[in-house]
Parts: C-alpha cells; structure tokens; sequence
C-alpha cells in the first residue's frame, strides 16, 4: 500500500483550481490563517490548506493554484515519515465527519481531520539564505536569533551552512524570532 500521503497526490491528478477560502453551505470555520481555514468539531479539528499566498504576514491577492494540496502533502509526508519518532495528532487526510464527507471532492489532498491539541507557541525556521526577518536582525544585531555571522552579507547571501533560527507563532501580529535558548524557555525540554 502506498503511503498516505502518495495515494492523495494520485487521487487528484491534474485537476488545478483555485481555492481562496473554503465556503461550505452553512458551516463556518472557526479560524482563518494566512492560509488555512480552521473548522472546530469538539476534541478534533479540520484543517483545510487553501491557495492564498502569505509574504511577511500579508495575504497577496493571488493564490497559487493548488498550493493547499501541496502543502497539505509536504506536511503529511513528514507525520508519516516521523510518525515513529514523535506521535502526532493526524487522525485522517481522506475520510471526514459529517457535514464534510458531502465535499470529500473539494477537501481532497487539502484537508487534514487531527486530534485538537495544544500547539507549541514556537515556529522553527531553518534558513540557508539571508532574507525576510533574518535580513533585518542581521542589519540590527550582526547575527540571527543570537547566532553571530560574519560581516559583509548583502541581502539574500547564501549562508555557509543552514541554521536554526526559531521565532514566536504569534496568534495575530508579527512572529518575532528569537534565540536557541528563549525556544527551549518556551516549551521546555
């Protein structure tokens, strides 16, 4: 059998559309991201990847068709892969409760059925290139949520090797990155 996330990318072949936000006849998400829209059915959630593009926390005015599906797979190779590593809380990618088993169609290799869980306030960033926020502590602080680099980069320079770089998951507003040791502070190892 093909692993889960395969069988999904297989399903919906070459069919691209646009999903900008997810409208189903009278249910309402309970949260929209920058790119998901988030439904709350009790001790479980459903997360639907749509295609809207976010750059420096604004969503752009064109999607990119079929983002959401591949976002949605890029995140269900990892659950499986690490599966044995760390539980995770992915309970379906192709079988959802009612009301949404009527628009398994629409939610086809873009939806996730999970366990509701408590998220960690952290977003791990690797980075390889010197850009977005990265470029701007550079220019304040010579370094990168406190990992000094040397001088001399120009704005998008590939680094010599990628780095952790960790930043806060702000509920509204701007993530803020921040050191190695604040992450370990935050979720506590």
């Amino acid at each position: 059998m093909l692993p889960l996330y395969r069988e999904n990318l297989l399903s919906f072949g070459a069919a691209m559309h646009v999903v900008r936000e997810t409208e189903f006849a009278g249910i309402s998400p309970s949260a929209r991201g920058k790119v998901r829209d988030i439904y709350d059915l009790g001790d479980k959630l459903l997360i639907v990847a749509t295609d809207r593009l976010s750059a420096f926390d604004v969503v752009l005015p064109t999607p990119i068709p079929d983002k959401g599906r591949v976002l949605t797979q890029l995140s269900l190779f990892w659950f499986n892969l690490l599966r044995q590593v760390i539980p995770n809380h992915v309970i379906s990618a192709r079988e959802f409760p009612s009301p949404f088993d009527a628009y398994t169609d629409e939610l086809a290799g873009r939806a996730m059925l999970v366990q509701k869980t408590q998220p960690l306030p952290i977003e791990c960033v690797v980075r390889g290139y010197l850009s977005g926020s990265g470029w701007k502590d550079y220019q304040s602080t010579g370094g990168i949520c406190g990992i000094p680099l040397p001088s001399g980069f120009r704005e998008s320079d590939r680094l010599s090797e990628p780095i952790f770089t960790p930043a806060t998951k702000a509920v509204a507003g701007h993530d803020e990155n921040i050191t190695f040791e604040q992450a370990v502070s935050l979720i506590g190892l």
